[in-house]
């Protein structure tokens, strides 16, 4: 059960980090205006239920097998997305929103926020495959 559990977080990790990269990729074609900021944000929209879903996963696979330590690494970035999405102001096209990305340094922020988010990711797949084998 429990060999289960962390090879399907460890699949789910993969699917995190890919989407990590694509985030930071399209930020950066963003920022070096190869992409307009209407299709940057609609592209990255489309990701972030995709994103948070898969989070949530994550942490409800962790708390489901009583591994503690991991399901509290992982819920701070599960609230965060969740924090985010909830926090959306009327009116936006959705947490990416290309009237206010270029506005208060949001492409920075935007741009930090998946860099953490990748190094995030991968230490839990290393976590993860460290159990997959412990086990």
């Amino acid at each position: 059960m429990e060999a289960a559990v962390f090879i399907s977080s460890l699949v789910d990790c993969c699917a995190l980090i890919f989407l990590s990269v694509y985030f930071i990729i399209t930020l950066s074609d963003l920022e070096c205006d190869y992409i307009n900021a209407r299709s940057c944000c609609s592209k990255l929209n489309k990701w972030v239920v995709p994103e948070m879903v898969a989070q949530a996963l994550a942490t409800v696979l962790m708390l489901v097998s009583m591994h503690w330590f991991v399901f509290l690494l992982n819920l701070p970035v599960a609230s965060w997305d969740a924090y985010r999405y909830v926090k959306v102001p009327m009116g936006n096209m959705g947490v990416y929103d290309p009237t206010e990305i270029h506005n208060r340094g949001q492409l920075k922020s935007h741009m930090k926020e998946a860099m953490i988010k990748l190094g995030f990711h991968l230490l839990c797949f290393f976590i993860y495959l460290y159990s997959c084998d412990a086990k």
